[in-house]
């Protein structure tokens, strides 16, 4: 067997990583942090604090990447893997027109975050034919919609659940201010992540103090805007569509959902190794990339 491909999915708030081989066989997998993680003052992205535990790793044969945060974060991981692999070839992908059945609509496409680009590719594979809304929750929350014959017809983007408390709390004067790791256990109800969980009674949402008001508040704002999209294509593609919901903050706010979804948290892993993939063996009436 060849060596396995190194895939990496640099958020904003945490990198997730495994390694892949070329028929899809996961044999390891990890997250760790680089949000506020380097040594305050230095930038040097050899002093993190929290490190991928790569040293019992099996050597991969190359390194695939989609990075949406940051120059910095780029060389944090690429130090990571110099002192693991030194000389590893590796590629940051770039979103593109068309790729792994997949067909971009945005404008410019390469303007598209790569791993939004990346998470339809591994959306697609899995759920090949469907009519896809892609809801996913990270430090924006970000939605795609994605018709029957692959096409990406376009998205939103607003800010996520930990960035609207946070922001409501640093812009008023009374008004706490809450991360998601705050605001866990203030919402109430079954968080199981399936959609056969018991949504929560409308009233359970009214809450009697202010950390509770502001956590339901936004949690709904999210969910208000997931569901309102989606009932929207259905009605404007005249088929079900399937709601694919993935992301750091989804096991806090799924419960609110009152529409039928599919839980996937590694989209873009998956999208990343189809690209790695076909890039190894390229179809010979593939458009370029």
């Amino acid at each position: 067997m060849s060596a396995p491909y190194l895939l990496i999915d640099a958020g904003n708030s945490r990198v997730k990583w495994a390694l892949v081989h070329a028929d899809g066989t996961q044999t390891h997998s990890g997250t760790f942090s680089h949000g506020g993680q380097l040594v305050k003052g230095t930038g040097d992205p050899l002093q993190s604090r929290h490190e991928p535990e790569w040293s019992t790793l099996p050597a991969p044969g190359s390194a695939w990447l989609s990075n949406v945060a940051g120059e910095a974060a780029a060389r944090r991981i690429d130090a990571f893997i110099d002192r693991r692999w030194p000389g590893l070839a590796r590629t940051t992908i770039r979103s593109a027109a068309q790729q792994c059945g997949v067909t971009n609509a945005y404008t410019t496409p390469t303007q598209l975050g790569s791993d939004r680009w990346a998470g339809m590719i591994g959306a697609r594979a899995t759920f090949p034919g469907e009519p896809l809304l892609i809801a996913t929750f990270g430090t924006a929350t970000t939605l795609e919609a994605l018709n029957a014959d692959g096409v990406f017809v376009g998205g939103l983007i607003a800010p996520g659940w930990s960035l609207m408390m946070r922001s409501l709390g640093e812009h008023t004067a009374q008004l706490p201010t809450l991360d998601a790791n705050a605001a866990r256990g203030l919402l109430d109800g079954d968080s199981t992540g399936t959609s056969q969980s018991t949504p929560l009674a409308r009233t359970a949402w009214f809450a009697t103090d202010t950390p509770r008001s502001l956590s339901s508040g936004c949690a709904l704002a999210q969910i208000g805007l997931i569901e309102r999209m989606w009932r929207d294509l259905q009605d404007e593609w005249k088929v079900s569509v399937r709601l694919v919901v993935s992301g750091g903050a989804a096991g806090e706010l799924v419960q609110a959902l009152r529409v039928p979804y599919t839980r996937h948290d590694s989209l873009v892993l998956a999208g990343l190794a189809l690209i790695a993939a076909q890039s190894a063996n390229p179809p010979t009436d593939a458009h370029p990339a």
